[in-house]
């Protein structure tokens, strides 16, 4: 998944991106609210976590601006404002969570995976296709009960497919969630990661589970 950090105190936002990166998203930062809304205009990201106090727009501005956009993507604010009326005020904006600083990374993390299992319709942490099975909490992956040990890069590309399990991904589209704004890989590294899953998930069993829908992108599903 692909998160955008907009966070002006630098030591934090490095720390974020850093506990962020561990954890196998893939992510983009920056430091005041006109480059967050540059940003969320120009990628499509499963999570925001938004400084409130920020130069040049604050963060109840670019929620606003992103909710009137129409972009429905989970925004979760971080702020030292820690009131009961600063967290109703931030929740009636469209905030999905509201998080105070200072706080332990191993929380925002949680928060994270609750803002968009709500987002994505998911009521568990555990994502499945048949036999096939990912936790998004541990990072495991086992299949037919076996243990699948993953890259970070195929944990994530797996993860994306199974959570929209049934519907066809362009390259374009992986691209896009898998890999921030750094990342300037060849036009077939999608496909690479694609090979080393079905390596790792399908060859082993008889059922295929990723399938190829040419010309368009590639689909998880079971047959």
């Amino acid at each position: 998944m692909r998160i955008l950090v907009a966070e002006d105190e630098q030591d934090l936002n490095r720390l974020m991106v850093q506990a962020l990166e561990r954890a196998g998203y893939s992510v983009d930062s920056c430091y005041d609210g006109a480059d967050a809304l540059d940003y969320a205009a120009g990628a499509d990201y499963d999570c925001i976590l938004l400084d409130i106090m920020m130069p040049k727009a604050d963060g109840r501005t670019v929620l606003r601006t992103l909710r009137s956009r129409g972009c429905a993507v989970p925004v979760i604010f971080l702020t030292a404002l820690d009131s009961v009326q600063d967290r109703i005020d931030g929740l009636d904006l469209g905030a999905d969570d509201y998080l105070v600083k200072p706080f332990d990374m191993a929380e925002l993390l949680a928060r994270i995976r609750a803002a968009t299992r709500k987002y994505g319709g998911q009521k568990t942490t555990v994502l499945t296709a048949g036999d096939l099975s990912l936790d998004t909490v541990t990072h495991g992956v086992t299949r037919a009960g076996q243990t699948i040990n993953l890259s970070a890069k195929e944990y994530a590309i797996l993860e994306y497919l199974l959570r929209n399990k049934g519907a066809v991904l362009s390259r374009a589209q992986l691209e896009n969630h898998i890999w921030n704004y750094d990342y300037a890989g060849g036009s077939n590294v999608v496909d690479v990661y694609i090979a080393y899953l079905r390596k790792k998930v399908d060859a082993p069993f008889d059922k295929k589970l990723i399938h190829t829908v040419r010309g368009a992108g590639w689909v998880l599903r079971e047959e």
